[in-house]
């Protein structure tokens, strides 16, 4: 790709996008734009398709999307399922119709089956039922890897689905009600070590295993579609590494200073019981993460007391 190319970002302004931006800036790519959802509503096909025609972007990378743990999948299960559908689904449409030159679809890693083999492999995507907590926003992620893989088996076009195992890292959201388990945990911490280092609950038996990616890892796996045309649809990226939802918490309570107890409540589900991705693909085409866990967690801690007074709450 040549580094004047445009390249238009959805959802720039989020953890994974402004990522991204960064990235690719730092590359040297220079003409990447971008709208703020409230500049461009991505649900509003007409409105993606005219910007889309006026700016013509030579690449798309779709980043945007309505995201959430456990209680916000289970509370707004329509909101997951047809505000992700109509956001991909418009950008991929007009990405197709005016002939884009490069469409990167970022997904999830839910979008596997609950009880899939470990480590999870691409090929076993729709092999049997998904986990119910996040069901719906599975769905919708499938749907976009098979609206990409169609339009790649049937127009021979450069559309790629990356599912990223689960991210976490600067401008994250720490919304106790909408955030995901590692932010969730930062913020639970930090707030009970304000507190006298009061005992912090947790969900779950802590005992299901989980994986995570720096976000500037995740970026630096764009980058790399971008600049190279991936022989298949699919890929998953991540560390190749996990370990227990106890285990994280205690590096995270340990990042963050806190002295109190951790009560885990069994009461409340655990999810899928372990989900660990085969990078093997990716890895045998040259990208591999450089940023460890526990790096990554204090790193992630530090940037959220410099920001403390302005970390992203995404509210329902």
């Amino acid at each position: 790709m040549n580094k004047t190319s445009k390249i238009y970002i959805a959802g720039h302004n989020g953890m994974v996008g402004s990522a991204i931006a960064r990235v690719l800036n730092a590359s040297g790519y220079n003409n990447i734009i971008g709208k703020s959802s409230k500049e461009l509503d991505l649900k509003n096909q007409i409105a993606v398709f005219n910007y889309f025609q006026i700016e013509k972007p030579d690449i798309i990378i779709d980043a945007a999307a309505k995201v959430g743990g456990i209680l916000a999948n289970n509370n707004y299960p329509y909101q997951f399922l047809m505000d992700n559908m109509l956001i991909q689904n418009n950008l991929i449409s007009a990405s197709h119709e005016l002939n884009c030159k490069k469409f990167i679809f970022l997904g999830s890693s839910c979008i596997y089956p609950k009880l899939a083999p470990q480590p999870l492999q691409e090929d076993c995507l729709l092999t049997s039922s998904l986990e119910s907590t996040n069901e719906w926003y599975a769905i919708a992620k499938i749907s976009g890897v098979k609206l990409c893989e169609a339009i790649r088996k049937q127009f021979n076009k450069d559309f790629v689905s990356l599912m990223p195992t689960n991210l976490y890292g600067p401008f994250d959201n720490f919304d106790l009600e909408t955030s995901h388990v590692l932010p969730a945990m930062i913020r639970k911490f930090h707030d009970a070590k304000l507190n006298n280092n009061s005992d912090v609950t947790l969900w779950g038996s802590g005992t299901p295993m989980r994986e995570f990616l720096h976000v500037n890892d995740m970026a630096k796996a764009v980058l790399f579609a971008l600049e190279n045309k991936l022989p298949d649809n699919l890929y998953n990226v991540g560390t190749g590494i996990d370990l227990t939802i106890k285990e994280l918490a205690e590096i995270i309570q340990k990042a963050v200073g806190h002295k109190g107890k951790i009560i885990w409540d069994s009461s409340k589900p655990d999810g899928t019981p372990r989900k660990l991705m085969d990078i093997t693909k990716m890895h045998k085409l040259g990208w591999k993460h450089q940023i460890n866990l526990k790096e990554g967690i204090e790193q992630t801690y530090q940037w959220f007391l410099e920001n403390v007074n302005n970390v992203k709450e995404v509210k329902m």
